[in-house]
């Protein structure tokens, strides 16, 4: 069965293939973050469901080379710099440092690019898309300075989101980088600087001053993928008029004989206890919230992925709980494969990866997915419960469950060498009182351990270590 999904641009589930002379590589742009503030666990669920599609694509024979953007000159970012008082390299600097730090613990296999929107080779990029728009009568300078996109000339606008274009006034405008579904405008591909901006503008053919959000995708995208991208993705808030702007651009500026992007994926927007995440609802949360209540990123990128990307996602306290019981339980299995195999554990057992790739084929249908795990989980134990399963049929087990974490990235926290002092004096007090039989101490120990956020868990080559909490 071939890999399918479903395209946002036609409503339809579509076999996902190459380009003829792509062989059997695509080519797959994600819209990254705003880097204004730390990215919060609505920004990490499309980025968690990509890296997914990333790692299921690459497991079935694909070679990805994906782009994410790193957008760092917008109206937020500006914002934000003004008032701090400082420049926007230095206010927008440590929200990438932390957003890559946070796509580490959450195992999101990097991109082959992040191109920043400030950097100088992309500004002339945009400048140079912007040009060709005007050269085609796509684009003009209005009085207030600033260049807009002449939705009029593109008959195809608002193909992606369903939007009608009756009733549109010609030369309505929206300069701001975001608006609303209803505000079906010219928008801006350049602003012009004005004094709010401070010390951020660039010198244009049009003056002083810097891209719209819109452009700066569309420029990054075709710049280092091509002027045809095989999978553009993000979320349903991307649709309009984000996505639907970069088809514009790249339509009117490109040659016109392909189209910009040929599958369009979007996930579902993300609640929290039922309701939509906001700082004044008290249920926003970033990544860093949750580490900070004892939960590791294995078991957030549990809870995000294991809804199907274009379904809502109700993020709860108890869902984590869930995600928490859920791996506890494949560690469990895990190791007792390790222990029935032995030296077949060290052998590469040659497996087809069967009803699980399957099931992701399907528009990435996780909870298929999923169910083919456990399945495989309960009926694994049932064998090993009654002394049936073999060294060899338990290696075999674990090489299809190496393919199947591949895809999943959801094998438990490596243990630094180096432990903080304290666990590892409660590691050798336990050890020391198991060896003395003094069972009651040990399980007071084992408690303590837990309760700093570490599982022991006793094994024939001793005492095994884990990052986690019960």
């Amino acid at each position: 069965m071939a890999v399918q999904i479903t395209n946002t641009l036609t409503r339809q589930l579509e076999p996902l293939t190459p380009r003829p002379d792509q062989g059997m590589t695509l080519s797959l742009y994600t819209c990254g973050p705003t880097v204004y503030s730390h990215a919060h666990i609505g920004n990490f669920r499309a980025y968690v469901f990509e890296d997914l599609l990333q790692r299921h694509l690459q497991a079935r024979g694909f070679t990805v080379r994906r782009v994410m953007n790193l957008t760092d000159v917008d109206d937020k970012t500006i914002r934000g710099a003004v008032a701090a008082g400082i420049s926007l390299a230095d206010y927008t600097r440590p929200f990438k440092e932390a957003f890559f730090a946070d796509a580490g613990t959450l195992r999101l296999l990097k991109a082959e690019a992040y191109p920043e929107a400030t950097d100088p080779v992309q500004i002339q990029r945009m400048i140079a898309m912007i040009k060709m728009l005007m050269e085609r009568g796509h684009a003009y300078q209005a009085e207030d300075g600033s260049v807009y996109f002449r939705i009029a000339s593109f008959p195809n606008y608002g193909k992606l989101a369903r939007v009608d274009l009756e009733g549109q006034r010609p030369g309505q405008r929206v300069a701001s980088d975001e608006y609303e579904k209803e505000a079906v405008a010219d928008f801006a591909l350049w602003k012009a600087w004005v004094s709010e901006d401070g010390a951020v503008g660039w010198e244009s053919p049009w003056g002083k001053g810097r891209p719209g959000w819109h452009i700066e995708c569309s420029a990054m995208a075709t710049g280092l993928l091509g002027e045809t991208i095989d999978i553009h993705c993000g979320g349903v808030d991307n649709i309009f008029p984000h996505h639907e702007a970069e088809i514009a651009q790249c339509e009117c500026a490109g040659h016109g004989h392909a189209p910009f992007v040929r599958y369009w994926m979007h996930c579902a927007h993300l609640m929290v206890e039922g309701s939509k995440m906001a700082k004044s609802q008290g249920n926003f949360f970033t990544l860093r919230d949750l580490l900070a209540q004892g939960c590791t990123g294995r078991e957030v990128r549990y809870a995000l992925l294991s809804v199907h990307y274009r379904a809502s996602l109700n993020f709860t306290m108890e869902g984590l709980g869930a995600a928490r019981t859920a791996l506890a339980r494949l560690d469990a299995w895990y190791e007792r494969l390790m222990e029935v195999a032995g030296v077949e554990a060290d052998k590469n057992h040659p497996v087809e990866p069967g009803d699980f790739f399957t099931a992701l084929d399907a528009d990435l249908n996780i909870s298929g997915a999923l169910a083919v795990l456990f399945e495989t989980v309960r009926e694994s134990n049932r064998q090993m419960d009654q002394g049936l399963l073999t060294p060899a049929q338990a290696g075999t087990y674990l090489s299809w469950y190496q393919l199947v974490n591949s895809v999943l990235a959801l094998e438990p926290e490596q243990v630094d060498e180096a432990l903080p002092a304290k666990v590892q004096e409660l590691l050798s007090a336990r050890a020391a009182a198991r060896a003395a039989k003094e069972w009651k101490k040990s399980d007071e120990f084992r408690d303590q351990l837990a309760s700093l956020g570490w599982l022991v868990k006793d094994t024939k080559e001793g005492q095994k270590l884990t990052q986690g909490k019960l």
